[in-house]
C-alpha cells in the first residue's frame, strides 16, 4: 500500500462484522411463514412454449404455488410505459425484437428465460418441485454469434452515440506510418460469491417489505414504486451488505419484480436465491464486442489520426449500450479522431455494465494499439504516449480540472523497474521463462451527483451519519466515517455510520465510480453545518470562548480552539451539556454546480505488469504489478489500495482466464460454472504496489476527491497483452490470452 497519503490509514468499519460473521446479506434474513421461490429456465433460446406440465410440481410437497405465463399474477406498471433502467417494461428497441415480460408469453427470448416460478415452504422442496416441471418447446433456430452476424449492426439512439468526427475523417490515411488492429472481447460473467436475489413481504396490500441485492435501495424503491403503482414511501428496502455487485445490480431485474408479485398473491414472504447457472443468464454480463483500431503518425511518433469501430452485442428484447469509444475521443492529443459504435440484436439475454464498462472494452484495444504502434516506430510505450500528451481535452476543448499522468507514469516505472526492459521482444530470460514488461493508460469519468446526508452529534462525544447509499464493498462506510473524522474531529471509533436503508437520507445508486464524490460531499456539508453549530454556541456569552468569531475557531480531538491562541479552549462535551443542547442533528442535502461545465473530469491510472511466458506450455503468469491511482485526494488510504488490488484482480481475469462460451448450435453456455468459468485465484494474482498521487482535484468537491472503482480494472488488461508481446514478440488481440493461444502463435 502507498505510505504517502496526507490522510492516516484505518480499519474498515465493518470490517469486524464482515470477518466475524456478524454481517447479514440479503439472503440470511428470515420472516415468519417465508417461503422460497426457484426458477425453471427454458431448455431453448429461441422459440415458444408448446405445452407446459405442472402438475406434478403443484402437488409435490410443501409446494404453495407454481406461477406460469398462464398465471403469473399482474404487474400493473409493466401496461405503462418503461421509466428507465429496470423500472417498468423495456421498450421496443430500435434495433427490432419484442419487449420482453417475465412469464408473460409463450415466447421464448433467450437461453435460461424463466417459464416457471415454484414457490414452497422450505427451499429444498422448492428445488425438487422445480425439477417435475416439464415443458415442450416449438424450437426456431437462435443466433447467438456476433461475429457472424455483424452486418446487422446498427448505431444506437442518441447524441452519445452518433458517429463522432473530430478534425478529418479517417485522418490517420494520410500518415506516414500507419496501424490497422482488430481486437476481440469475449463475453464476461460478473459471478460475485453472493449470488442475486431477493426476499420479499407484503405488510398489507400497498406496504412492502424488500432485503435485496441492490446496488441502490433508493432505486429499488422507485422501480417497485413504479411497477405496483404504489407510494415509494410505503416500500421500505434494505441492503446494508453485499457480497459483490460489480454492475449486475444496477437495475431491477424482471425476476425480483415477479417474485414480488408472488408474494403480493400468495400473502406470505417469498425468498429468490438464483444458481450459479442462472448468474449466467438472468443478471447481465460484459457484452461481447469486436473492435478495429487504424492509428496513424508521423516518424517522430506525433500521432496524426485515429479510428476507432466497435460493435457489441445487445439482445433482441432490450438494447444495451455502453461507452466503449469514448476514451479515444480525448486521451491523446490527436488532430484527426474517429469513432463509431454499433450494437447487434442477438437470442441471448440482455447485458449489464460490468466494471469499468465499456472503457475497459475500449482501452484494451486503445491501449494494445497505443503499444503497437510504439513498437513499429522503435520508440518506448511510455515515450510514444508523452509525445501524445494532453493537458486539454480535445474533444471538449476545455482543460482538465486535475491530471498528474506524467508524474503516474514515473512513479509506476520506477517502482516496476522499467528500465530492465528491452525494447526489443524476447530478450529478457530467467531460466526457461521468457520475460515481459507492459504498461498500459485507464481513465474514466469523474463526477459529482446529489446526495443528502444526516450527522447527529452527542453530548457523550459520539456522531452518527446517516445516508442510504449502498456499499456494495469498496469501503464506503469507512470514507463516510473519515470524512466526518477531518471535518469534526471526532474519533473514528466513536463515528457509527447508517447506510443501506430507504428510511435513510436520498443516495445515488453505487456504481461509476460516483459514490466517494456524491455521497462523501454530503457527509462533509452536513457535518460542516454541526461544526458551524458549534461554533456559534462556543461564542455566545459565558463560555472561554466567548467573543470569538466562529471562523476563527478550530475543532480537533473533541476540543474547539481559538486557532490564534489554543490555549483557549472548550471541550464540545462539556460546551452542549453547559447549553443544554444534547444532540445537534443536521441535515443537508449536497450537489455539484457548474464546474463540469468549466472542465472536464476524470479519473486516470496507469498499470504496469511483469509477466512470465513459458514457451514450451504458453503459461503466462503475471509475477509483478504496479497500478498507480490520479484519483485526487484519497480519503480512505486502506479501501483505495483494495479497491486498485481488487482492479488487478479483476484484470488478470480478464487478460488470462475468463470467458463465457456458447455453444452457437443452441445458444446455450457450456462452462455456466465456477469449474470452467475461470476467474482469478489468489495464486493467479502477485504482490501488487499501489501507488497514489493524493493530489485533491481543486473544483470537483470539497474534499477534492475522485473516483477509483472503475480505473482499478480499466487498461490493465492491455498492460498484460503488452507484457506478453515484449516477452515472446507474438501479439494476442483476443482475449483471454490462454496457453493454446500463445502455443500457437509461438510456434
Amino acid at each position: 500500500m502507498n505510505k504517502d497519503t496526507k490522510n492516516p490509514p484505518i480499519d474498515r468499519v465493518d470490517g469486524r462484522m464482515k470477518v466475524t460473521g456478524g454481517a447479514k446479506y440479503f439472503a440470511e434474513f428470515t420472516m415468519p411463514s417465508m417461503t422460497y421461490c426457484v426458477i425453471v429456465g427454458s431448455d431453448i433460446a429461441k422459440g415458444a412454449i408448446a405445452s407446459i406440465d405442472t402438475k406434478k410440481a403443484e402437488n409435490a410437497p410443501g409446494v404453495v404455488g407454481v406461477f406460469t405465463h398462464q398465471n403469473m399474477p399482474p404487474i400493473p406498471g409493466w401496461d405503462a410505459p418503461a421509466q428507465g433502467n429496470g423500472n417498468g417494461p423495456p421498450p421496443g428497441p430500435p434495433s427490432g425484437g419484442e419487449k420482453y415480460r417475465i412469464l408473460h408469453t409463450k415466447e421464448i427470448l433467450f437461453d435460461g428465460q424463466p417459464i416457471a416460478m415454484v414457490v414452497a415452504d422450505t427451499f429444498e422442496r422448492a428445488t425438487y418441485a422445480a425439477s417435475l416441471v416439464k415443458a415442450t418447446y416449438n424450437k426456431q433456430t437462435p443466433k447467438t454469434n456476433l461475429e457472424k452476424n455483424l452486418e446487422k449492426g446498427v448505431t444506437p439512439k442518441g447524441e452519445r452515440f452518433a458517429d463522432y468526427v473530430r478534425g478529418t475523417a479517417d485522418g490517420y490515411k494520410t500518415a506516414p506510418v500507419t496501424l490497422e488492429a482488430n481486437y476481440t472481447l469475449p463475453t464476461e460473467v460478473h459471478n460475485p460469491m453472493e449470488m442475486h436475489g431477493i426476499l420479499a413481504h407484503w405488510d398489507s396490500d400497498d406496504k412492502l417489505m424488500i432485503y435485496a441485492k441492490t446496488q441502490g435501495v433508493k432505486a429499488t424503491q422507485r422501480a417497485m414504486a413504479q411497477a405496483f403503482k404504489i407510494s415509494p414511501d410505503n416500500i421500505h428496502v434494505h441492503t446494508e451488505f453485499m457480497g459483490g455487485g460489480f454492475g449486475m445490480a444496477l437495475r431491477t431485474w424482471p425476476q425480483e419484480t415477479a417474485v414480488v408479485a408472488i408474494a403480493r398473491k400468495i400473502g406470505r414472504p417469498v425468498k429468490l436465491v438464483m444458481t450459479r447457472s442462472q448468474m449466467f443468464t438472468l443478471v447481465g454480463h460484459r457484452p461481447y464486442t469486436v473492435q478495429t483500431i487504424n492509428l496513424g503518425a508521423d516518424k517522430d511518433g506525433k500521432l496524426i489520426g485515429i479510428a476507432h469501430a466497435a460493435t457489441g452485442e445487445t439482445a433482441s428484447y432490450e438494447d444495451f449500450t455502453e461507452g466503449t469509444v469514448g476514451m479515444t475521443k480525448f486521451m491523446y492529443d490527436c488532430p484527426n479522431v474517429s469513432t463509431r459504435y454499433k450494437i447487434v440484436p442477438l437470442d441471448r439475454g440482455v447485458p449489464i455494465w460490468m466494471r469499468g464498462p465499456g472503457e475497459a472494452t475500449g482501452a484494451f484495444a486503445l491501449e494494445s494499439a497505443m503499444d503497437e504502434m510504439a513498437h513499429k516506430l522503435n520508440l518506448d510505450p511510455i515515450e510514444f504516449r508523452l509525445r501524445n500528451y494532453t493537458e486539454t481535452d480535445p474533444e471538449h476543448n476545455r482543460p482538465y480540472s486535475d491530471k498528474n499522468l506524467k508524474e503516474a507514469y514515473q512513479k509506476g516505472a520506477d517502482a516496476i523497474g522499467w528500465t530492465k526492459r528491452s525494447n526489443q521482444p524476447g530478450n529478457n530470460r530467467d531460466g526457461d521463462w521468457l520475460v515481459g514488461y507492459g504498461m498500459s493508460s485507464g481513465v474514466f469519468n469523474a463526477s459529482r451527483g446529489q446526495a443528502t446526508a444526516r450527522a447527529i452529534l452527542n453530548a457523550d462525544g459520539t456522531l452518527t451519519v446517516q445516508c442510504a447509499v449502498t456499499d456494495i464493498g469498496p469501503g464506503t462506510g469507512t470514507a463516510m466515517a473519515m470524512i466526518a473524522h477531518n471535518v469534526l474531529g471526532v474519533p473514528v471509533d466513536k463515528i457509527k455510520v447508517e447506510y443501506g436503508d430507504t428510511s435513510l437520507p436520498n443516495a445515488p445508486m453505487q456504481g461509476g465510480s460516483t459514490i466517494t464524490s456524491t455521497v462523501g460531499s454530503a457527509v462533509h456539508d452536513v457535518c460542516t453545518a454541526v461544526k458551524t453549530a458549534l461554533a456559534e454556541l462556543a461564542t455566545k456569552p459565558g463560555t472561554p470562548l466567548a467573543g470569538s468569531k466562529p471562523a476563527d475557531l478550530t475543532l480537533a480531538d473533541g476540543m474547539l480552539y481559538l486557532e490564534a491562541d489554543r490555549s483557549k479552549k472548550v471541550a464540545v462535551a462539556d460546551l452542549m451539556r453547559s447549553s443544554s443542547q444534547m444532540t445537534i442533528d443536521k441535515t443537508v442535502q449536497s450537489k455539484g454546480g457548474e464546474e463540469h461545465e468549466k472542465y472536464s473530469m476524470y479519473s486516470f491510472s496507469v498499470h504496469f505488469v511483469q509477466v512470465r511466458v513459458h514457451p514450451v506450455t504458453g503459461v503466462v503468469r503475471v509475477s509483478k504489478a504496479v497500478s498507480v491511482a490520479d484519483s485526487g485526494r484519497i480519503v480512505s488510504p486502506k479501501t483505495a489500495a483494495s479497491q486498485m488490488i481488487g482492479g488487478v484482480a479483476g484484470g488478470i481475469g480478464m487478460a488470462l482466464t475468463e470467458e463465457a462460451v456458447i455453444d452457437h448450435r443452441y445458444g446455450r453456455y457450456v462452462n455456466n460454472n465456477l469449474a470452467d468459468y475461470h476467474v482469478a485465484v489468489s495464486a493467479d494474482v502477485p504482490h501488487t504496489e499501489t501507488i497514489v498521487i493524493d493530489k485533491p482535484d481543486p473544483y470537483i468537491n470539497p474534499m477534492g476527491a475522485k473516483g477509483m472503482g472503475e480505473i482499478a480494472l480499466i487498461g490493465f488488461a492491455a498492460a498484460v497483452a503488452n507484457a506478453v508481446f515484449n516477452a515472446t514478440g507474438q501479439r494476442i488481440r483476443t482475449l483471454p490470452i490462454t496457453p493454446d493461444k500463445v502455443m500457437q502463435k509461438l510456434v
